[in-house]
């Protein structure tokens, strides 16, 4: 009952004017940069990093949210009606989808899309409603061992399951954890990788991380990769849903719910397994016309692995707002957003900042329906975006870039630390490195090194007293599976002679 009191104060918070304006804001941009092929919600929330300073943290944070669950409504567009995806999560959308569009069924598949993200995003809110204070009663018993435990699950977990290699996800995670050293070392006093620059004292500021490896490194990526020829887009009308899709829609939708909302709040877990395994789960439940057109473009495939996404969305937000624990890379800008504003998600947070936690959870609702209201009656026109040359699109990233991370402090070694992030954020994507890991380490690193120093001085120097807590031993045993997992999913597909599992790869 507590937490549907703080829920309904929530409410008056993000039912004000600017906040609902802010809110409407974040659900169209995060529409907008889902619909674009390869400019994801983490990217834009890290565009907008510089550009928020001014603005209250519960209007930023409202914002920032819509953004996120906007992004997974918008790539479902290209995913149906081009056959690329916006985002990664999208990926298994792309494969009954545009087989619906080409059967002149594109509208069914966008309206399934739209209202199947509203019921999961919906219902997984809820969830999360409940679920969050139990998370915070449980942490609130955490000392520095199980801090550092639980940094180094995140650490392990984001790097073998974000990435195609468990190799390269510590490769990508070391970069990072490499970056967050770069500052006086804040028990010490010494300067550490500073190369006796000063304005690198105070450390890498991680909006100047975040923007370099997410927006500069991709669009020098695809400028690399870029093609002229304009992208053939299948023509659709009002999206709207006949009784017959809509019997067979709705179970989907809850099935990819019940799929989705879990995996979101492990670490690591992402949307795409959902996704694959929701897709698995209709494909395998098909009966009748359904099973026929498997294949052809069945409503069911695209039902269920975006409900699946949507609600992977709200589970992210558990671990996030309770232990300050990103499992995605749009989670990680959003810790990112946090700290700067002076922000640490976790027990605290609750506790201090209440109207903040619930105002966002309740903006939450008010977004999804807006993107609902957004989506079903806007399809022609988002499907119009992906006409926008794409030379145009990415120098205005640029643009924008340097001129936010100009703002932060007017230096112009921001600027050379942002490119210099660039290139190196356009190395990984060449040689295939996640970006995210990339993001977490070095967000989490200096907290992995503050608690595993109070752990040690707790113990008199003693290694011992990092496994002497049941909930240290616990994440840290779940951390060597995580490591372990990649090798079982090689090992299972050379024995069955299919190809692996898929992995999540938000970058």
């Amino acid at each position: 009952m507590e937490s549907l009191q703080l829920l309904l104060d929530g409410f008056g918070s993000a039912l004000t004017p600017v906040n609902l304006l802010y809110a409407l804001v974040g659900v169209t941009l995060g529409t907008l940069v889902g619909v674009l092929p390869g400019i994801g919600p983490a990217m834009t929330v890290a565009l907008l990093l510089p550009i928020t300073f001014t603005v209250p943290p519960a209007s930023a944070f409202i914002m920032f949210a819509g953004i996120y669950y906007g992004g997974m409504y918008g790539g479902s567009t290209t995913s149906i009606l081009l056959n690329t995806p916006g985002e990664s999560s999208s990926m298994i959308t792309a494969l009954e989808g545009n087989k619906m569009a080409r059967r002149g069924r594109a509208a069914q598949a966008l309206a399934t899309a739209a209202i199947g993200s509203f019921v999961a995003g919906t219902i997984a809110t809820a969830l999360l409603v409940f679920a969050a204070p139990a998370v915070v009663s449980f942490a609130i018993s955490f000392g520095p061992e199980d801090y550092f435990a639980l940094a180094i699950l995140a650490f392990t977990a984001v790097s073998s399951v974000l990435s195609r290699s468990v190799v390269r996800g510590l490769a990508s995670l070391g970069l990072g954890l490499m970056i967050g050293l770069v500052g006086i070392d804040q028990q010490t006093g010494q300067a550490r990788l500073t190369l006796g620059i000063a304005q690198l004292l105070d450390g890498i500021d991680v909006v100047i991380v975040a923007v370099g490896l997410f927006a500069v490194g991709e669009a020098l990526y695809v400028a690399s990769r870029l093609r002229h020829a304009p992208p053939e887009v299948v023509p659709v009308g009002r999206a709207w849903m006949g009784r017959a899709d809509w019997g067979r829609s709705w179970r989907p939708w809850l099935r990819g719910t019940a799929l989705g909302f879990p995996f979101g709040a492990l670490p690591g877990g992402g949307a795409e397994i959902p996704t694959f395994l929701s897709y698995a789960a209709e494909k395998r439940l098909a009966r009748g016309v359904a099973r026929e057109e498997y294949g052809k473009g069945a409503i069911e495939g695209v039902a269920g692995p975006e409900a699946a996404n949507n609600a992977s969305a709200a589970g992210t937000l558990v671990p996030l707002l309770t232990l300050g624990l990103p499992t995605s890379a749009t989670a990680a800008i959003m810790l990112a957003a946090f700290q700067q504003y002076g922000l640490q998600p976790g027990p605290q947070l609750f506790d201090h900042n209440p109207a903040l936690v619930w105002g966002m959870i309740a903006s939450l609702f008010i977004g999804n329906t807006m993107l609902l209201v957004l989506n079903l009656p806007l399809a022609p026109v988002w499907a119009k975006l992906l006409r926008i040359p794409r030379p145009y699109l990415y120098a205005g990233i640029v643009l924008f870039a340097a001129l936010g991370v100009y703002a932060l402090n007017a230096s112009a070694v921001d600027l050379v630390v942002l490119y210099l992030l660039g290139v190196l954020g356009f190395a990984m994507r060449r040689f295939g490195l996640p970006v995210a890991p990339a993001v977490i380490g070095m967000i989490l690193g200096p907290m992995a090194e503050i608690q595993l120093r109070r752990a040690l001085a707790i113990g008199a120097g003693d290694v011992g007293v990092l496994v002497r807590s049941p909930i240290a031993v616990v994440l840290l045993v779940l951390s060597a599976l995580a490591l372990l997992t990649p090798l079982f999913r090689t090992l299972l597909a050379r024995r069955t002679g299919g190809p692996p599992l898929p992995v999540s790869r938000e970058d």
